[in-house]
């Protein structure tokens, strides 16, 4: 290919990361050349004034998610930086990722059903037993409790990133009140209203109806079996980060969005409470962790919660999704047995890589982990959003230091990962293409039959060289197509 002339303003070379558009700084792939030249194409007025009105679109509609950091005393509220150019996954890439994620996320529920009941993945020592009883995310609650159709997982949010060569590797599973659902809705939205240029001219797969088949996975989980169950999102409210997302989801689905307070259990069953009186609830999406989820079985002191769900989820008078106890599953340490659960519970080799992860209470990967903390990503086994994280290439000394000691004072408590290079594609910068890492959280949804919302929603690290990513740590994110052929 010509070196194009707009590109003399444009270029960046690659080297040495995988881009997910340029295959050298003269080299566009072949799935990115139509919106390479449109994007070439259009004046920089024109881009401005669009990617202004986007912003404007995005307060407007109230696209918010909210920071929280100890550095400011009050709560940031902003809009999730989008960036315009989309990512394009072909279609015999995707395939690939989505048969590998159906397969995972089969695994993890099998996974869940038989630590609550048998264990025999604990009897025959294929995961250790003391790692998955005294993980604080085992709800003994759960222990030998029936759950429709045996689906603890509903939806699910895999995060898959690409190393230097460009293979795909899953980084995370997430598995207990993923968020970002909302995003790759409204950055279509977005993407066809101010760009249809862009979206029209190309035969990308639909996600709306991915909505739908959301909203059939969580009546088909009615314990009931109504053909017209009452479904709500419990949110724990407006000063939630992921509100929006709530709301968003409840309108589009037409559920009850509710909070703790507008619910009460009666003869171990869940009401609404309404102008109309009380209205029995027969699912639950829950939007907040299982520690705040009903104060009489868990934390006494949550007002985020309903007193006695789980005495009427025990007795089977309401579905809780994704079911309480769904954590021990997406714990960091227990990621790093997820291929073995596929061979176990499947009889399949994984189709889709782990990123390789040091166990720490391993005295000869924690050594080895300890000479090497610079070169490592180690991360605490509970967290997430981006939070207790080293990453030792780009950490002070200081840094390195504190964590090594909170490492051998509880190295139960973290796992460590060689840094990957993420893969980067450009985003708009001042009217310029610029760079950056990204990665891709795909979602999962567990209905009659597993489900993958095409493309799912790329995270955008906008800060020059930074490898987070997460909207918590002020990431922005990108349209993602699936090409259909």
């Amino acid at each position: 290919m010509s070196k194009p002339e707009n590109l003399v303003t444009n270029p960046y070379d690659p080297h040495p990361f995988y881009d997910e558009m340029f295959m050298n700084a003269y080299s566009v792939r072949s799935h990115y050349q139509s919106v390479f030249r449109q994007f070439m194409s259009m004046k920089a007025g024109s881009l401005n004034k669009r990617q202004s009105a986007t912003m404007k679109r995005m307060m407007e509609e109230g696209i918010t998610f909210t920071l929280y950091s100890p550095d400011q005393a009050e709560p940031l509220e902003r809009t999730i930086p989008f960036d315009p150019i989309p990512r394009i996954i072909p279609r015999d890439e995707w395939l690939t990722l989505e048969k590998g994620l159906r397969q995972r996320v089969k695994a993890l529920n099998l996974f869940l059903k038989d630590i609550y009941h048998d264990q025999s993945i604990l009897k025959d020592g294929i995961i250790p037993r003391k790692m998955v009883l005294s993980n604080c995310y085992f709800r003994p609650e759960m222990m030998r409790l029936s759950i429709p159709n045996d689906v603890y997982v509903t939806v699910s949010g895999i995060d898959l990133i690409r190393d230097e060569q460009g293979e795909y590797f899953v980084l995370e599973d997430n598995l207990r009140s993923p968020s970002g659902f909302s995003y790759l809705y409204k950055s279509r939205s977005i993407m066809t209203h101010l760009f249809p240029e862009l979206v029209f001219s190309h035969s990308i797969q639909d996600i709306e109806q991915s909505l739908n088949v959301f909203l059939s996975a969580l009546r088909r989980l009615s314990p009931s079996g109504k053909s017209d169950p009452v479904i709500g999102l419990l949110t724990p409210g407006c000063y939630n980060s992921a509100y929006f997302e709530h709301t968003f989801l409840a309108q589009q689905m037409g559920i009850q969005l509710v909070e703790g307070h507008d619910l009460v259990v009666i003869d171990h069953k869940v009401y609404i409470r309404g102008i109309k009186g009380l209205r029995q609830i027969d699912v639950l999406y829950r939007r907040i962790d299982d520690d705040f989820l009903d104060p009489l079985a868990f934390d006494p002191n949550s007002m985020l919660g309903v007193a006695g769900i789980m005495n009427a989820y025990r007795a089977g008078n309401i579905n809780i999704v994704n079911a309480p106890g769904t954590g021990v599953a997406d714990d960091k340490a227990i990621y790093a047995y997820v291929p073995d659960m596929i061979r176990y519970y499947l009889n399949e080799e994984p189709i889709l890589k782990n990123v390789p992860t040091y166990i720490l209470s391993r005295p000869e990967e924690r050594d080895y982990v300890l000479q090497h903390l610079d070169e490592m990503v180690v991360k605490e086994t509970s967290l997430s959003g981006g939070y207790g994280m080293l990453i030792g290439p780009s950490a002070t000394d200081s840094e390195i230091a504190d964590f090594r000691l909170k490492i051998i004072a509880d190295p139960d408590r973290y796992i460590a990962q060689p840094t990957i290079q993420l893969s980067r594609a450009p985003v708009m910068m001042d009217g310029q293409m610029a760079a950056r890492h990204i990665d891709l959280r795909a979602f999962v949804i567990a209905g009659e039959n597993i489900q993958v919302i095409p493309g799912g929603l790329t995270r955008v690290a906008l800060k020059e060289g930074s490898l987070v990513v997460n909207s918590s740590q002020g990431g922005g994110c990108k349209d993602t197509w699936v090409t259909h052929s």
